[in-house]
């Protein structure tokens, strides 16, 4: 338990060793300073622009798909003409390595309702900095799911436009717990992966921060496709379903903000307060001071 705790106390005395590893102080609730910072708004910059170039390429990569295995469009070899499931979860996985590894030392690189709402519960980040990132990041999906539109309407038009959706053959209740299990799975790899702690104990083993983050979203991808296209990612799902306008995906929208929301925080609640035990810290702080 005292590992757990990450203190522990010095033989004959009441001391505590210093820890090997110093955790960021907690983002306050609001912090109005923020809006007077250039570097705040750079940061929201990064998000839409990120967020952007990350439904620019899926979104085009799914289409492409869909071109490719139709029989009229592809009469020689439908089936094995196009990258298929694993080539769509590669391009979103590895966008999301590409991004987040630009991104990450000017907004943090969370490209993602979801991941920013775990950041937010997790006292990451503010309150203010949340709702700019998830307006910034709204809008940038808007904006890139528009470009995919004006540079291929037809087919934009005629092949879903990468719209989320639930799949035939599944309820609403599987596709909401797909969603809540697939945005865990991330927003856990995200605390994972930026945890100070695994920097300063596996400093040993070099650990690149957006590589194991693009991996989750890649295996997610290949889990969920089937059963909503996969969101796990509120832009995403909002900014296709704007572009595109069709009822099916406007039915099914609360799925893909509900769901990742919950993982999300899920995931949040199990990273701080049982691996790192953030409840046992505060109440040891509260006794030392008492």
């Amino acid at each position: 338990m005292a590992k757990d705790i990450e203190t522990t106390a010095e033989q004959g005395g009441g001391e505590f060793s210093a820890k090997d590893y110093h955790d960021p102080p907690p983002a306050p609730l609001i912090d109005f300073d923020e809006l007077t910072k250039w570097s705040f708004y750079r940061a929201c910059i990064a998000e839409f622009i990120a967020t952007l170039l990350f439904l620019y390429v899926t979104v085009l990569t799914v289409i492409g798909h869909k071109v490719q295995t139709d029989p009229a469009k592809n009469t020689v070899d439908p089936d094995c003409g196009s990258v298929g499931i694993l080539g769509i979860a590669w391009a979103f996985g590895g966008m999301i390595f590409i991004l987040v590894y630009c991104t990450a030392g000017i907004s943090g690189g969370h490209i993602n309702p979801a991941v920013t709402l775990g950041l937010f519960l997790g006292r990451k980040v503010s309150l203010i900095r949340a709702i700019m990132y998830m307006v910034a990041q709204c809008l940038g999906a808007i904006c890139g799911c528009g470009l995919v539109k004006a540079f291929q309407k037809t087919y934009y038009n005629s092949y879903g436009g990468g719209a989320n959706e639930l799949q035939p053959g599944f309820n609403k209740g599987t596709g909401l717990g797909a969603e809540i299990i697939g945005t865990f799975v991330l927003v856990y790899t995200v605390f994972s992966a930026t945890d100070p702690k695994r920097s300063a104990r596996d400093s040993h083993v070099p650990v690149l921060a957006p590589l194991p983050i693009g991996f989750a979203v890649f295996m997610v991808h290949l889990a969920t496709i089937p059963i909503t296209g996969t969101g796990i990612n509120p832009a995403r799902s909002f900014g296709a379903a704007v572009i595109y306008n069709k009822e099916k995906a406007w039915d099914d929208q609360w799925m893909f903000w509900v769901g990742p929301f919950i993982g999300a925080a899920i995931a949040a609640f199990y990273h701080q307060f049982i691996l790192r035990a953030a409840a046992i810290k505060a109440l040891g702080s509260f006794r030392s001071n008492a």
